[in-house]
C-alpha cells in the first residue's frame, strides 16, 4: 500500500482512540450527574430537573463518540457462524462487504443529520421539557462523530484491501496489541 494510505490508517485509527477515550470519561461525568441527582432529589429533597435529560445527553454523546473506536477496534457485533470458518482472506472480503454497506448507511445517516442540525440551527430547537435546552450542540456532535466513522470505516477498506493483497497493514504484536 502506498505510504499516503498508511498515513491515513495511521492517523485516523489515532484520532478514533482518542475520541473513544474522551467518551470512557463521559461515563463518569454521567454518574456524577445522576449521583448529584439522586442526592439532591432524595437527601436534601431539592429536585435538579435538568440532571436526568443531561445524562440523557452524556449518554447520546458516549454512543456517537464511542463508534469510531468500536468499528477500528472490531469489536461491533458481529454474527459468526459463518464468519468463523472463513480463511483471513475470506474474512477480509466479506468484510470489505459490509463496510461497503455500512458506508452506505452512514453517508445516509450524515446526510440527514446535516439536514437535521441545519432545521436545528435556523430554527433554534430546543427540547420541550423544564430545562429547555438547545439541541445544536448535540446534533453538531452527531454530524462530527458520523464523518468520523466514515473516516474510520475508510480505513477499514483500507485494511482489508491490503489483507486480500496480502500486503496487511498492520502487523500484530506480542500479548495481542495491535502496532501500525
Amino acid at each position: 500500500m502506498p505510504a499516503a494510505i498508511k498515513w491515513y490508517v495511521r492517523v485516523v485509527d489515532r484520532l478514533s482512540d482518542y475520541v473513544g477515550i474522551a467518551a470512557m470519561v463521559l461515563v463518569f461525568l454521567m454518574i456524577g450527574v445522576l449521583l448529584l441527582d439522586a442526592i439532591t432529589r432524595n437527601a436534601l429533597d431539592i429536585p435538579l430537573h435538568w440532571c436526568v435529560e443531561a445524562a440523557q445527553f452524556l449518554l447520546l454523546a458516549y454512543f456517537f463518540m464511542g463508534g469510531p473506536m468500536t468499528l477500528k477496534n472490531d469489536d461491533h457485533v458481529r454474527m459468526d457462524l459463518i464468519y468463523q470458518h472463513l480463511s483471513d482472506r475470506g474474512k477480509a472480503l466479506l468484510d470489505l462487504i459490509t463496510s461497503a454497506c455500512l458506508m452506505f448507511y452512514l453517508v445516509v445517516m450524515t446526510v440527514g443529520s446535516i439536514s437535521s442540525l441545519q432545521y436545528a440551527i435556523a430554527t433554534g430547537e430546543r427540547r420541550f421539557s423544564m430545562w429547555n435546552p438547545s439541541m445544536i450542540p448535540i446534533k453538531s456532535l452527531l454530524v462530527v462523530c458520523l464523518f468520523l466513522m466514515i473516516l474510520q470505516t475508510l480505513s477499514l477498506i483500507f485494511k482489508h484491501i491490503a489483507t486480500l493483497r496480502r500486503a496487511p497493514l498492520h502487523q500484530p504484536a506480542p500479548h495481542g496489541v495491535d502496532v501500525p
